[in-house]
């Protein structure tokens, strides 16, 4: 199993948040994802917690494949359920504000053309699943760079519900990461195949993609 990496951060500052782009740039540039508990900053991860705990459950969607009129449900490969983040709150906008900071130094220190970013709050209940897939295929999409944060205070390791991050196709053992309150996990959409393990309580996250621009002609890409 691949080593994770560590970093503690405490509520977040322009010095600090530089500190951690940083490391999350080496870690991308070397080995093509970051791993990093307790990354979020306190005070976002904890306000971010609070409003998805207080979604109301209507404003959550059955959590499909594929974008636009190729949207599919499928049981057979995930089980969850999302609410996308649109800024309209206080924490989801400063989510927004904080990922953009994030998209602007990755975009100077690695050169992505990163271009924009979307993202939701998911809720897997008890037994819940993501069977193992790729964020993007090759040619096929303009996802680049998967974020995933974790809101999950108190988990313990028997809770489950870890992420297996795997290095190729190939790869059957996979870097397990548990869904740890500030967790935060960055890897290139198109590299790594992972999936999201079943949990025995509730488990709450955000994921998101930046994109690049691929519009052409009258078709916006990426669509609003």
């Amino acid at each position: 199993m691949a080593a994770l990496s560590f970093i503690s951060q405490e509520c977040g500052d322009s010095g600090t948040d530089e500190t951690l782009f940083a490391l999350i740039a080496e870690d991308i540039e070397k080995q093509g994802f970051s791993i990093r508990h307790g990354a979020l900053p306190e005070d976002m991860a904890s306000a971010l917690y609070a409003h998805q705990l207080n979604l109301n459950g209507q404003k959550y969607i059955e959590a499909g494949i594929g974008r636009g009129e190729n949207y599919l449900v499928s049981e057979f490969v995930r089980t969850d359920e999302i609410c996308w983040i649109n800024g309209d709150s206080p924490a989801g906008s400063r989510w927004i504000g904080w990922t953009g900071q994030l998209q602007q130094f990755l975009n100077r220190r690695l050169f992505l053309g990163l271009f924009s970013f979307e993202s939701h709050f998911a809720h897997y209940a008890p037994g819940a699943y993501y069977k193992r897939h790729y964020d993007a295929f090759r040619g096929q999409t303009n996802r680049v760079l998967t974020v995933v944060a974790y809101l999950n205070p108190s988990w313990t390791n028997e809770d489950g519900g870890e992420l297996v991050l795997y290095r190729s196709d190939q790869d059957r053992e996979g870097t397990r990461v548990t869904p740890l309150f500030g967790t935060l996990v960055v890897f290139l959409s198109e590299e790594y195949p992972h999936e999201v393990l079943p949990a025995a309580r509730d488990r709450y996250s955000i994921a998101g993609w930046y994109r690049v621009n691929s519009s052409q002609d009258h078709r916006v890409d990426p669509p609003r």
